[in-house]
């Protein structure tokens, strides 16, 4: 049994009787529908949200404190969610889907558009989300301010392979294979006291345009980070010049995988495992004939991970970069993969910086 369930299902029962009590007293901040940049093909579209009452976030900061990026951190965590809301989401045809949120306020549409909307900037396809209704007791609440517009990725019929990334200890040091300093990191930064690795960003933009030197190339970053953390990894993104793409991150309450983990892999890194197979799939049977390039670290299972996406989906995989985190136990554990998909015909490299992944690329004619 999974001790972590229980407590996940009595932290969640707490949570909905807390922001219940606080709607009846009318102390509960105003509402705030998140939604999530996603992606799609030109028929359908995948959207992912979520509906809570406002955490009383302030904008982050280089100059912030630890202190101020803990508090910071607690309200993201300590979230109001808002269960049974009903939610609209409106096509450009003029025809409007509706959704509910769930228990943790999260809502998921998949729609299938007869026309796309004309794109807000490049690949990227907005779709105007708003409350319609809401539960007792926050019936109160006024709703028609509560909206968003989910940003919906659609990659060009000229790109050449998407890419897809993992984010802690590939782009930015998050030290997952020291659980204190990872807390550490993670509660005391904001996206500006965050750093990218040196070259990361260069190199993702070379990516991103590929041989052709236009930004066709789709990017979506997988990572088991939970969607808490949203605002500041998009935030982080943005000021860095990464290649905007989907987050595709976790429920911070599932305590178990939703699919079941390869024999030893256990815990903690069986949710990791699960969770990034399983978004991973979908990328990949959602574009059937377009071919990909995995980013990853040897800290985690990413190496695992993508051995098992290579098996999966054969033939799909241009190449495999993994940042070496210098624990010499975890790159030997990547060393026999190496060998194993060379066998297959897929290139995976451990690297220690980007500037050796950049030279690879260039030597498979995947940038110029």
């Amino acid at each position: 049994m999974n001790l972590l369930n229980p407590v996940s299902a009595f932290n969640e029962w707490t949570d909905h009787f807390l922001t219940r009590y606080l709607a009846r007293k009318g102390r509960l901040q105003r509402l705030q529908l998140d939604a999530y940049r996603s992606y799609g093909t030109a028929t359908r579209f995948y959207i992912k949200g979520r509906l809570l009452g406002d955490r009383g976030l302030q904008p982050q900061a280089a100059t912030d404190s630890r202190w101020r990026n803990f508090r910071s951190m607690v309200r993201r965590f300590n979230s109001r969610e808002i269960a049974g809301a009903d939610l609209v989401a409106e096509l450009p045809d003029g025809s409007q889907h509706l959704v509910s949120t769930d228990d943790e306020g999260y809502f998921t549409l998949i729609l299938e558009p007869h026309a796309l909307p004309a794109p807000t900037s490049y690949l990227w396809y907005p779709i105007p989300v708003r409350v319609a209704r809401l539960p007792a007791p926050f019936a109160a609440e006024p709703t028609n301010a509560v909206q968003a517009t989910a940003s919906v990725l659609v990659p060009p019929p000229g790109a050449e392979f998407g890419v897809i990334s993992d984010l802690d200890d590939t782009v930015f040091e998050t030290r997952a294979t020291n659980i204190l300093k990872m807390l550490a990191r993670t509660l005391l930064s904001n996206a500006h006291s965050r750093q990218p690795f040196e070259g990361v960003a260069a190199f993702y933009r070379q990516l991103q345009r590929g041989r052709t030197g236009r930004p066709d190339n789709p990017f979506f970053y997988v990572s088991s980070s939970p969607w808490n953390l949203y605002d500041m990894l998009d935030e982080f993104m943005g000021l860095h010049e990464l290649p905007p793409g989907p987050l595709l991150l976790r429920d911070f309450t599932i305590a178990t995988p939703k699919t079941t983990p390869p024999p030893g892999v256990t815990g903690s890194a069986a949710i990791h495992f699960a969770h990034k197979l399983h978004e991973i799939d979908d990328l990949l049977t959602t574009y059937p004939t377009l071919p990909f390039v995995l980013l990853g670290d040897s800290g985690q299972e990413d190496a695992r991970i993508y051995r098992e996406v290579v098996r999966r989906h054969p033939g799909r995989i241009r190449a495999i970069y993994i940042r070496d985190v210098q624990v010499p136990e975890r790159a030997l554990l990547v060393t026999p993969i190496i060998a194993e998909l060379s066998a297959e015909q897929v290139p995976m490299l451990l690297v220690k910086d980007y500037a050796s992944a950049a030279a690879h690329a260039a030597g498979l004619g995947l940038v110029k």
